[in-house]
């Protein structure tokens, strides 16, 4: 351990910035940028991880500081350009992509998803949490897009630990937990493997992470006609030159993409590894790969209400109906999560939003989201800020790590005014 710190600090110390010139001379205070380098240089340099990129962005103004290397032992820098498995920063761009087709009349929120998942029709409910799994009751309603959209379709992560609950089990033993190992199947299979377990909770009562998004994805490419990275790369990822976002880094762009690891394990290679190649299974909760100026892209567009220049990925009032906390006190109430979570915040289309401000980066109404990889993303429209952190170690509690928590705090401190 000795060794590697050693080497961290030295790779650490070799501040790679790249930033945009200043378009507002009172948007962050260069000092306190400075400061911003210093406190995220020091977890490289503890070993937290081998390296970051970090990004800020406030009234045109942007700060890119790449720091560290993108594998332990190496002396292979982290870059601007370096490609990241983004986790569940895919969330925000799949809710978009399912408001394209919304307005596109194509899909309408309160509709029965049936005609295009049939898997979920005629659902069978658990009588309880811990019930067996044949002791059910009938769904009081169909599952709709908007129950998709904020995660209230009934299914989702059991927030437990260790697992106790019969379904939490049928879940695993089908390949359809949600976990940092994104499922190898088919969507076909995917989906009917959910629709051969019961639901565990009446769709629109509670809220359950992630599950959704996952099956928000499929939805999205039966009801276009494309695979899900085709429709996204055709009505956002094109539009927004967001050139790197994908399921996957092709063969000539993995020398960017970055070793992940859990703990100090290689979670996943950079060559030969999940993201590597073209997934069975195009993950609308976790699969995309991007970078720092690819989200950027995404964000801005997001702070925009929907525009990019001249041109609208969507309209003013989808972003507004997205970045609006949808999830009433009384499912919050019945909903676990990350403890404390309900007390700060809400939750909208595929992200969160701040409901009330008890830290130094809560402001009401900064909406994004973080992914389980060491990835995290905001943009808060009272500053018109943007912030994006980007690093590939795995979340190892329900506690956001603390190099994500002083990537936060830092951001808001360096704001000039």
């Amino acid at each position: 351990m000795t060794d590697r710190r050693t080497f961290l600090r030295a790779s650490a110390a070799g501040l790679i910035i790249a930033s945009q010139p200043a378009m507002s001379a009172n948007s962050f205070s260069k000092p306190r940028l400075r400061r911003l380098h210093e406190v995220m240089a020091g977890h490289v340099a503890r070993g937290r991880m081998p390296g970051v990129v970090t990004l800020v962005s406030r009234r045109g103004e942007v700060h890119v500081d790449a720091i560290g290397v993108k594998t332990y032992g190496t002396n292979d820098p982290m870059r601007r350009d370096t490609i990241f498995r983004i986790a569940s920063l895919t969330k925000p761009i799949t809710a978009a992509a399912a408001m394209i087709l919304v307005e596109e009349g194509k899909l309408r929120l309160d509709d029965p998803v049936d005609s295009w998942l049939p898997e979920l029709s005629n659902r069978k409910v658990l009588r309880a949490i811990d019930s067996p799994l044949d002791d059910t009751v009938p769904a009081k309603r169909a599952i709709t897009l908007r129950d998709l959209l904020t995660f209230r379709l009934g299914i989702g992560a059991v927030m437990v630990y260790p697992p106790k609950y019969p379904i939490q089990k049928a879940m695993a033993e089908a390949g359809i937990a949600p976990s940092p190992r994104i499922a190898e199947l088919p969507a076909d299979e995917l989906m009917k493997r959910f629709g051969s377990l019961p639901l565990v909770h009446q769709p629109g009562e509670r809220w359950m992470y992630h599950s959704g998004s996952d099956i928000l994805g499929v939805l999205i490419a039966r009801a276009s006609g494309k695979t899900l990275e085709a429709f996204l790369r055709g009505r956002i990822f094109a539009p927004l030159g967001m050139k790197d976002t994908a399921f996957s880094a092709p063969e000539a762009k993995l020398d960017r993409l970055p070793t992940c690891y859990q703990g100090d394990a290689v979670f996943d290679e950079a060559r030969g590894g999940r993201f590597a190649r073209p997934p069975v299974f195009e993950s609308g909760g976790g699969g995309l790969v991007s970078t720092v100026d690819d989200y950027l892209a995404f964000g801005r567009m997001m702070l925009a209400k929907g525009r990019h220049g001249s041109t609208h990925i969507l309209s003013r009032d989808s972003v507004e109906l997205m970045t609006t906390d949808q999830i009433t006190p009384e499912q919050k109430a019945a909903s676990e999560f990350f403890p404390g979570f309900w007390e700060s915040w809400g939750w909208g289309f595929g992200l969160a939003i701040v409901t009330r401000r008890d830290d130094l980066a809560a402001v009401p109404g900064r909406y994004g989201w973080d992914g389980g990889y060491g990835t995290s993303w905001y943009a808060d429209p009272k500053e018109d800020l943007i912030g994006i952190l980007m690093t590939q170690r795995l979340w190892d509690s329900p506690r956001a790590p603390d190099f994500q928590r002083d990537f936060w705090s830092a951001a808001y401190q360096a704001i000039a005014d």
